[in-house]
C-alpha cells in the first residue's frame, strides 16, 4: 500500500498542496477532542510558559511520521534514520500554538474536504472510504478521528503561513537583480594564499605544543559516549509482525533479569558490541537513529531499552558504558595537539602573506594602475595565481569551493580595481574581474513571470522560517 504514495505523481500532488511549509495534519468517522488524564502527567517541554505533556507530544510525533510516510511512501523505511522527527514534531506544536494564540481555526467542511482530496484515498477519481480505512489501518496505522486531527491542525498551520506572509511581494527590479545574479557568468583571475602551503615548514617545538594545549584544552574534550550491547532481529518488510512481537517477548526474558547473551544464545542470534562512539554520531552496526540516540542518552548502564524499530530491523539495546564529557591527557593526544597548532600557524602565516600582498597590490595601482601584474605579484610573495570561469553565483569553483563570495565580491569591481582579502574554507584569496557574461534580456521577459513566482515563494518560506525560528527560541524542549 506505500507503494500508492508514490504511483501516479501522487506525492508531487499532495506537496504542491501543502508546500506552504512543512507539511503537517476530523472526517465522518467522528469528531470529538482527545481527553488526557492529568495524574501524574510528565512534560515534554514549555511553550509560552505552558507545560506541554509528554502526551500532547507524542501526539504531534505521530503526525509527522505520517507526514513523512506521504512524503516518501515506500521509500519512509530507508529515510527514517536521517529525518528528526523528535524536532519536527516539537517545531509542528510551536506553530499549532501560535496559530492557536491568533485564533486561526478550521471548519469541519474543509477538514472533510481536504482528506477527500488525498489521491490515495481516491479509486476512479472518487474518494472511497473501504480504500481510506485499509490505508489508516495498514500504512499510517493511526485512527480515523487521530488522522483527521492532524488534517485539521495541518490546515491551521497553513492559514497562519498564509497569514504571515500575505503581505510579502517581489517589484520587477528585485526579479530582475536576482535572476541577474543566478544567471549572469563571471570569470576572474585570483591570487590564492593556502595554510597548506605553509605548513610543511612549521615545526613547532615541544614545549610549544604542551602550551598550547594547555591554553586551548577545550578544543580536545571528548563528547558524551557510549557503548552498547545489541541483537538485531532483520524483519522480512516494514509490516513483518513476527518479527516485531518476537523482539518484544524477546525483552520480556530481558526484563526478567536474563542476560543478553543468553537469550542471544537460545534464539540462535548474535550479541554484538559497538565500542565508544559520541552522542552526535551514528551508532557503529546500526547507523544514524535520533530514536534510539535519545534512548541511549536518558539510560543507565546496565539498562536494557525497548525494542527499537530501525529500518529493516528490531534491536535489543544493553547500555553496556558511559563516559561524561572529558578531556584527555596531554600524552594520549599531544599528536592531535600539535597538528592543531601547525595548523592555526600555518593560517596565520597564510594571512600575514596574503595582506602583505594586497598592501602592495593597492600601492601598485595607486601609482600606475597598468603595471600591475597578478602573476607576478604572486610570485614575489611566494603565491600562487591562476584564473576561475566563467562560473554562477550557485556554482562551484574547482580547487576553491563554493562560488557565491568569489561572484559577490567580483560582482563589484570594476576595470583593475581587486577585492579585499576574502577568506574561503581552503585559504585566502584576491580577485580581479576578467570578464562578465550578462544575462538574456530577452530570455528574461520570457521567464519573469515564472521566476517571480519561485524568488516570491522563497522570500515568503525564508520569512517564514525566520518567524518559526523566533517562536521556537522562546520555546523549551526537555
Amino acid at each position: 500500500m506505500l507503494k500508492q504514495l508514490r504511483h501516479k505523481k501522487t506525492a508531487r500532488k499532495i506537496w504542491i498542496t501543502l508546500a506552504v511549509l512543512v507539511l503537517p495534519a476530523f472526517l465522518f468517522w467522528g469528531f470529538g477532542s482527545m481527553v488526557r488524564n492529568n495524574d501524574g502527567e510528565k512534560f515534554a517541554g514549555k511553550i509560552n510558559n505552558r507545560s506541554i505533556p509528554e502526551e500532547e507530544f507524542d501526539e504531534s510525533l505521530s503526525a509527522v511520521r505520517n507526514q513523512a510516510i506521504i512524503q516518501f511512501g515506500d521509500k519512509f523505511s530507508e529515510v527514517q534514520n536521517i529525518l528528526n522527527l523528535k524536532q519536527e514534531a516539537w517545531d509542528r506544536l510551536v506553530l499549532l500554538k501560535e496559530a492557536e494564540r491568533r485564533g486561526i481555526s478550521v471548519s469541519d467542511k474543509e477538514v472533510i474536504d481536504f482528506v477527500q482530496s488525498y489521491p490515495f484515498f481516491q479509486d476512479k477519481g472518487a474518494f472511497n472510504n473501504r480504500i481510506y480505512g485499509q490505508m489508516l489501518q495498514f500504512v499510517f496505522h493511526t485512527q480515523a478521528r487521530v488522522f483527521e486531527e492532524q488534517v485539521r491542525q495541518n490546515l491551521k498551520i497553513a492559514k497562519l503561513f498564509r497569514q504571515f506572509t500575505e503581505k510579502i511581494t517581489a517589484s520587477d527590479e528585485e526579479t530582475k537583480e536576482e535572476y541577474r545574479r543566478q544567471n549572469e557568468t563571471l570569470s576572474v583571475d585570483y591570487i590564492a594564499s593556502l595554510p597548506s602551503d605553509f605548513s610543511k615548514e612549521i615545526t613547532p617545538l615541544p614545549e610549544d605544543v604542551k602550551k598550547y594545549f594547555e591554553k586551548n584544552s577545550f578544543q580536545f574534550k571528548v563528547p558524551l559516549t557510549f557503548n552498547i550491547s545489541y541483537i538485531e532481529l532483520i524483519a522480512k518488510d516494514a509490516d513483518d509482525t513476527a518479527t516485531k512481537d518476537k523482539a518484544r517477548s524477546l525483552f520480556l526474558r530481558l526484563t526478567k533479569k536474563e542476560t543478553l547473551d543468553k537469550v542471544a544464545k537460545d534464539n540462535g542470534l548474535t550479541v554484538k558490541e559497538s565500542g565508544f562512539f559520541p552522542e552526535t554520531g551514528p551508532i557503529p552496526g546500526i547507523g544514524w537513529s535520533p530514536q534510539a540516540l535519545n534512548l541511549i542518552i536518558k539510560a543507565v548502564p546496565g539498562q536494557h531499552l525497548n525494542p527499537i524499530h530501525i529500518d529493516k530491523s528490531y534491536y535489543l539495546i544493553l547500555l553496556k558504558e558511559r563516559k561524561e564529557p572529558y578531556v584527555p591527557d596531554f600524552d594520549a593526544i599531544k599528536d592531535r595537539v600539535k597538528e592543531a597548532l601547525i595548523k592555526e600557524r600555518s593560517l596565520e602565516a597564510a594571512k600575514e602573506k596574503v595582506e602583505s600582498c594586497f598592501k602592495a597590490l593597492k600601492e601598485m595601482l595607486a601609482s600606475n594602475p597598468k603595471d600591475v601584474d597578478f602573476n607576478k605579484a604572486a610570485k614575489t610573495f611566494g603565491l600562487k595565481s591562476s584564473s576561475a570561469g566563467p562560473f554562477k553565483y550557485s556554482g562551484y569553483i574547482e580547487g576553491v569551493g563554493a562560488s557565491d563570495i568569489f561572484w559577490d565580491a567580483a560582482d563589484n569591481l570594476k576595470g583593475q580595481d581587486i577585492s579585499p582579502v576574502l577568506e574561503m574554507p581552503s585559504g585566502y584569496y584576491i580577485i580581479k574581474l576578467k570578464s562578465r557574461s550578462k544575462i538574456d534580456d530577452k530570455k528574461f521577459e520570457q521567464e519573469k513571470e515564472e521566476f517571480k513566482q519561485k524568488l516570491l515563494s522563497q522570500k515568503k518560506q525564508e520569512a517564514f522560517n525566520k518567524f518559526s525560528e523566533e517562536l521556537k527560541s522562546k520555546a523549551v524542549l526537555k
